[in-house]
């Protein structure tokens, strides 16, 4: 399933968000969008998974989703939105309790999805237990259970240390190595970008507009964090952002 944003525009009150985005999301692609802070990056993808309506364009599902999906959109947040009274499975299996499921296919849809994101071994424990890396693969699993179309990622990475984040990225790599799944990726770390991005989308400061589309031609399983050719179109990248940037934070220090 292929997702078609065509003339977004949004606004809080007398503030204007977003202007006249217009993207594809193509099937077994993960699409970055970066840009300055406050320039409506998290806004653009509420809208894209149907939690904030647009004042104007729509958000367009072109194609059926796999045939075994539970829910087309799925999001995975910054913050896990881990339940600390459940266990791990206790967790994963609250995605599928509003599906009408039998308790055979639901465990086995959890068996799977814990082996997928090597959770098996802590089926039992409770996310105090875990540390952050665990507990964003725990939010993983949960997502991947409903057999998503398309994962809505918000800053997914962010609250983990710079190590857990690297093996993060890697867990990520190999999981879409395996299954090409469809991803819409907020971040405001141009490495991350670079590393997962099928396609960048670089948003400009309030209200954004998409300034450019860089797309890389380079399998994701040979993205190293030194590779020249990486560095440079993260130096590209900061380039198109720098002055946006700096800018957006001075507004953003002046509210």
């Amino acid at each position: 399933m292929d997702l078609s944003l065509r003339h977004i525009r949004h606004s809080y009150d007398d503030v204007e968000v977003l202007r006249d985005i217009n993207l594809e999301i193509t099937q077994g692609q993960i699409v970055c969008i970066i840009g300055p802070s406050g320039c409506g990056k998290s806004t653009l993808l509420r809208i894209i998974g149907g939690l904030e309506r647009p004042d104007a364009g729509e958000v367009l599902q072109l194609g059926e989703p796999p045939a075994d999906c539970l829910n087309p959109l799925t999001y995975i947040f910054q913050d896990f939105a881990l339940l600390p009274w459940r266990t791990v499975e206790g967790n994963v299996s609250l995605a599928l309790e509003d599906h009408r499921l039998g308790a055979a296919e639901t465990a086995a849809i959890i068996e799977d999805v814990l082996a997928r994101t090597k959770l098996s071994d802590f089926r039992a424990a409770y996310p105090r237990q875990l540390s952050g890396g665990m507990k964003q693969r725990v939010a993983i699993a949960r997502a991947l259970s409903v057999r998503p179309a398309v994962l809505l990622m918000d800053e997914p990475l962010s609250a983990l240390d710079s190590q857990t984040r690297e093996l993060l990225m890697d867990d990520l790599i190999d999981l879409w190595e395996k299954e090409n799944y469809t991803a819409a990726y907020v971040t405001h770390n141009l490495a991350e970008a670079v590393r997962l991005g099928h396609k960048i989308v670089v948003l400009s400061r309030r209200p954004g507009e998409i300034r450019e589309i860089v797309e890389i031609d380079m399998p994701l399983s040979a993205r190293r964090a030194d590779n020249p050719e990486l560095e440079a179109i993260q130096a590209q990248l900061w380039q198109l952002m720098r002055d946006e940037a700096l800018a957006a934070d001075r507004e953003l220090v002046d509210v």
